[in-house]
């Protein structure tokens, strides 16, 4: 009573006033009431969760005490780095038999001809295989102690990884070559690693090797095809001393004369990646099993991967494309990251128009990717939105995801997803759990637009060849752009003083430098070189310019060797400003170039062809892409919006660009202007575009 009573004295409803109210609304109402309020305890209930980040997202690396600026991922206990996840998996040998065993020998390598479907080699098979090339190459007097180093000259396909696993069986070491480093870097990379035997998957390498030997002393003694051959092909090694066999018929010799495996050790060395570099000749950086293990087992540990998750969802991964060392060893960590959970890796057919096709087909659930094909696919999506309407509704869902991502949903069934993105996420094959992408950097936009729309863990890395392939990666839970990552539990990123660039470590920038279980032995039998990237305490200096973000994640910033003076001794960092001009849309890409005997400095600019149309038009500018960068005013037009970005970046005046020209064709690897990894060759652009650089110097009046 006393409480009905307080209700009346505060005005407010008590339960007979309740009940009464009830009774006076109609049964529709009430119908109407009851079921809103069993879709909201529905939604309620069966509403998507955030993802329960592994560390707080606001500090996800901490201060090294007496580190002088180190910091190593929060997710150490301790000082110590990481070497291995899984007792039985110590070396990549050590992977591939887990594999075997979580696997109970089901399907491992998988390959397929056009319109086919997957055809796949089971563990056992893969493992018989590796053996008999192994016992072959030993049969011919490789061992670990002598003649260690074997040659792989191929595309990516399930007999490379045999061959890789042929040598690990044995403890001998495979020696990646690539056809983009043309035949002089070849043949300095047969002489440096003595190469005795190498295998090729086509004729036409076979006969590339043939001629990087001919006119200089090898110890080239047997080439391997994967592929038939004719007899002139046989005639003309011959005449080089060498003999050309059939892998099937090295798989005989093997079979019949066979060794026990001789396992390697942690310590013992898996593989020397030759990277291209963008000046000299190439270095052979010499990795560990424990390199590589211990890269790949930070790797799982950060993402989650549980036995159970192995067992009941197998990982099924895509290897599209291989390329020279940090691609290389991205790749190599990748199928490691699958066949250590009895995985199954299933390559593409060799042709990248026809990598979608075989996605489909795949349906893989483990995909690397690479940025230059993140690109393509957000310019595909983009491209499709060609109306003011459809480019409002897919900015309008795009947004929606992104504020679920952010809010730590991961999710491909909202109904966005339904409307708009289901197509793009069924031509991935429609059951992508992980994607990861590193090698080169990818942007901002890019990266958040595709993590958003796609619907899966995509996580971002950062490294190179001397720390394996990554040295930090992005925590799950933090679905942010812009860094890239805190560092891995297998190493410790610092950063020192670059005092001519004015980054100082006290004050969070530097140069990156990495220590830990993943850093590699050195260049081989290249002390000297070795000397300048690894310092006394065992610190690889990478040359990147890194930057600490308040939440221990690391961006970066700029890259430390390309750096020049000005006439008038000002330091100039083009990928810096270079990085900044590319946010124009217009813009695909740029070569900002300047020297010692200049001022100022200018531009070389690759307009982007998709966008460049259109970013004319509202500028009252037609005409073909030809056309186009030919047009005084449009190259007015992108200089404005260049400058007024590096205004709003901070650039000073020094840094902006005086006068840029407009160049049709892209930079590439074929036209040797980009390594393949994508880097500027700045050497070969600078002499590619001297007449042009020369004629923009002579019109600027300072």
């Amino acid at each position: 009573m006393q409480s009905q009573e307080l209700l009346k004295q505060l005005h407010l409803p008590g339960v007979d006033d309740v009940r009464q109210y009830l009774r006076s609304l109609s049964t529709h109402t009430l119908v109407g009431v009851g079921a809103f309020t069993a879709l909201t305890a529905y939604w309620y209930i069966s509403r998507p969760k955030a993802l329960k980040p592994p560390c707080d997202l606001r500090m996800q690396s901490v201060e090294v005490p007496g580190g002088k600026y180190a910091r190593r991922s929060a997710l150490m206990d301790s000082d110590k780095h990481m070497t291995h996840l899984y007792e039985d998996a110590k070396t990549l040998y050590e992977f591939f038999l887990r594999g075997v065993r979580v696997s109970n020998d089901g399907p491992c390598l998988g390959a397929r001809k056009p319109k086919q479907p997957y055809e796949w080699l089971s563990y056992s098979q893969v493992a018989e295989k590796a053996e008999n090339l192994g016992s072959a190459l030993l049969h011919w007097g490789h061992s670990k102690t002598k003649n260690q180093f074997v040659g792989i000259f191929a595309q990516n396909r399930p007999e490379w990884t045999i061959s890789d696993l042929a040598c690990y069986t044995y403890s001998l070491v495979p020696v990646p070559l690539y056809d983009t480093l043309g035949n002089e870097a070849i043949s300095f990379i047969i002489h440096k690693g003595d190469l005795s035997t190498i295998l090729c998957d086509v004729p036409e390498k076979a006969r590339l090797v043939l001629d990087c030997v001919s006119d200089r002393e090898h110890n080239v003694r047997t080439i391997i095809l994967m592929e038939p051959f004719d007899d002139d092909l046989v005639a003309k090694g011959k005449e080089c001393g060498i003999d050309i066999l059939s892998l099937s018929k090295v798989e005989a010799v093997g079979k019949a004369h066979h060794f026990k495996p001789v396992p390697p050790s942690p310590k013992d060395m898996a593989v020397v990646c030759f990277t291209s570099g963008t000046t000299g000749t190439p270095k052979g950086a010499m990795l560990t099993h424990e390199n590589v293990a211990s890269n790949i087992s930070a790797f799982i540990k950060l993402i989650g991967v549980k036995q159970e998750d192995s067992v009941v969802n197998l990982p099924i991964g895509l290897v599209f494309i291989i390329c020279p060392h940090t691609t290389l060893t991205f790749d190599l960590s990748s199928q490691g990251l699958i066949l250590v959970h009895g995985g199954q890796i299933g390559f593409y057919q060799g042709d990248i128009r026809l990598l979608m096709d075989d996605v489909s087909t795949l349906r893989p659930t483990v995909f690397p990717m690479v940025p230059r094909l993140l690109n393509r696919l957000f310019d595909k999506i983009h491209g499709q939105a060609n109306t003011s309407l459809k480019r409002w509704v897919l900015d309008f869902a795009y947004k929606r995801k992104e504020a679920a991502l952010l809010s730590g949903i991961v999710r491909r069934d909202s109904i966005w997803d339904k409307l708009l993105f289901s197509k793009v996420q069924a031509s991935l094959g429609g059951r992508v759990r992980l994607m990861m992408t590193g090698a080169a950097p990818v942007s901002a936009t890019v990266l958040m637009f595709l993590r958003a729309v796609l619907g899966c863990h995509f996580y971002e890395g950062y490294g190179q060849t001397e720390c394996t392939a990554g040295c930090t990666m992005s925590v799950p839970g933090d679905w942010t752009a812009g860094h890239v990552g805190a560092p891995l539990l297998c190493n410790t990123v610092k950063l020192v003083d670059v005092a001519d660039m004015k980054y100082l470590a006290a004050n969070g920038e530097g140069e990156v430098c990495v220590k830990g279980a993943n850093v590699f032995l050195g260049y081989l039998n290249d002390p000297e070189r070795t000397k300048e990237t690894i310092d006394a305490d065992g610190w690889v200096h990478t040359g990147d310019i890194g930057k600490w973000l308040p939440n221990g994640t690391l961006k970066i910033v700029d890259r430390k060797k390309h750096i020049f003076k000005l006439a008038q001794g000002e330091y100039i960092a083009p990928e810096k400003i270079e990085n900044i001009y590319t946010h124009c849309d217009a813009v695909a890409q740029i070569f900002v170039h300047g020297d010692s005997l200049q001022a100022c400095l200018v531009a070389i600019i690759v307009p982007d062809p998709d966008y460049l149309p259109v970013w004319a038009k509202k500028r009252g500018l037609e005409g073909s892409y030809t056309e186009l960068c030919n047009n005084m005013d449009l190259k007015k037009a992108i200089l404005e919006d260049i400058l007024k970005l590096g205004n709003d970046a901070g650039l000073k005046s020094f840094e902006q660009v005086k006068d840029i020209s407009l160049h049709t064709e892209m930079f590439s690897i074929q036209n040797g202007l980009l390594t393949p990894t994508l880097k500027a060759k700045r050497a070969e652009l600078r002499n590619y575009f001297r007449e042009e650089i020369e004629k923009l110097y002579s019109g600027i009046k300072m």
